[in-house]
């Protein structure tokens, strides 16, 4: 029985709060902390009344360590789960190594002042991890996670070369707002409106944002367009796929959604660049994430299926080889077992079973890790039990893009 640390209150820190009360073999006593601590109260309230479990919550600004560190000594934990914002990442991880206690998180470190996705910063901490017999497990979310977890499955199972690999997320749900975003306004807008990125015969190539596109028939989701985009797993998967040729990541928009940001892209409020607003220095995203919708309001009346999958190409014992691994999450059943919509659920369940496989023993290496560095067959023996069953098919056809 192990004692858990949640850092971020919003939509996916619920589910993990809520998925680790249900998993209550491992994970015995959970505290919930985040700068908002009524999020935290809210979450408690609903986890009482649907799996009859107590949860402390707990006020805490993470930027600063030392605010984490004060934490953990009073509480005492086994693991943190970092699902706060990527700007805190650095932070959590110095409060966990002045600890000694393991870490997870669900998405890589990002400054706060330029849109930049790389591991570089968290991979640093390799060292120090290892020599204080830690474990830093990096990215455990969905994309990255669960579909860094299908690649090293299928490395290992089913194909000697993995050639090609196209990672694709759809979401055809509906939530009935007119322009929201599934998660972190902030966050999600900076990463859609960088440059496409993808890697091709060992260098990385780029495209205009979101300039190339091709329609996907996504199973029980249907045909939807989908876009190129640089997603951070690329960088690590290129280091630990044998055989890699080319690897690239897609994701589906709305034409309403893509017209609703070129029009807020067109006039700056996309902008991280500070502007002074009645003598007061502002960023315009930070402004434009205040008014949005909350991405934990939208589950509510969300309807719909994700769709979330890699498609990889190579060859097994001399022969060419075709595998699609994907799995379909449902908004509505999301909301009934855990208040939350699919995007959240997918992003908070693989995060706990993450960190049950720390606490358990089968992902406890001190250092820092990407998922698909470690086994992955005990988390896809567990993961459909925990909520997000995957499907295993071998298309006839190659990729039609």
């Amino acid at each position: 029985m192990s004692r858990v640390l949640i850092i971020g209150a919003g939509g996916v820190g619920g589910v993990v709060a809520h998925k680790c009360a249900m998993n209550s073999d491992v994970f015995s006593d959970i505290l919930l902390a985040s700068r908002t601590v009524a999020k935290c109260e809210a979450i408690a309230r609903d986890i009482a009344e649907l799996h009859g479990r107590r949860i402390a919550t707990a006020a805490l600004d993470a930027d600063r360590p030392e605010n984490t560190i004060r934490l953990i000594e009073s509480f005492r934990p086994d693991i943190v789960i970092n699902v706060a914002l990527p700007y805190q990442d650095l932070a959590i991880m110095e409060a966990c190594l002045a600890t000694r206690v393991h870490y997870l998180d669900t998405a890589n470190y990002e400054p706060p002042d330029v849109a930049k996705f790389e591991y570089k910063w968290q991979w640093a901490y390799r060292e120090r991890f290892a020599a204080a017999g830690i474990t830093a497990i990096l990215g455990c979310g969905f994309d990255p996670g669960q579909t860094n977890i299908y690649c090293a499955w299928a490395q290992k199972h089913r194909f000697d070369e993995i050639h090609t690999i196209d990672i694709m997320d759809c979401n055809a749900g509906s939530h009935g707002q007119p322009f929201a975003t599934n998660f972190n306004p902030e966050i999600n807008i900076r990463e859609i409106t960088q440059r496409g990125r993808y890697w091709e015969r060992g260098e990385w190539r780029e495209t205009e944002p979101l300039s190339v596109h091709a329609p996907f028939d996504f199973p029980e989701c249907g045909v939807r367009e989908m876009y190129l985009m640089y997603h951070e797993e690329l960088e690590s998967l290129v280091q630990h796929i044998r055989g890699l040729r080319r690897i690239r990541f897609w994701m589906t928009f709305s034409q309403e959604y893509l017209t609703h940001l070129r029009v807020l892209q067109n006039v700056g409020m996309t902008s991280i660049t500070p502007i002074e607003f009645e003598g007061k220095q502002i960023v315009p995203l930070q402004f434009l994430k205040a008014v949005l919708p909350k991405p934990e309001s939208l589950a509510a009346h969300y309807t719909g299926k994700t769709n979330i999958g890699c498609w990889l190409e190579g060859v097994k014992d001399g022969r060419p080889r075709r595998l699609y691994i994907y799995n379909v999450c449902d908004h509505a059943a999301c909301y009934r077992e855990v208040r939350a919509q699919a995007i959240s659920y997918t992003t908070g369940v693989p995060a706990v079973l993450g960190a049950k496989l720390v606490l358990t023993g089968a992902w406890r290496r001190p250092g820092v890790w990407n998922v698909e560095q470690l086994d992955p067959d005990p988390f896809m023996a567990e993961i459909g039990r925990q909520g997000l069953p995957w499907v295993e098919t071998e298309p006839a056809q190659p990729l039609p893009l």
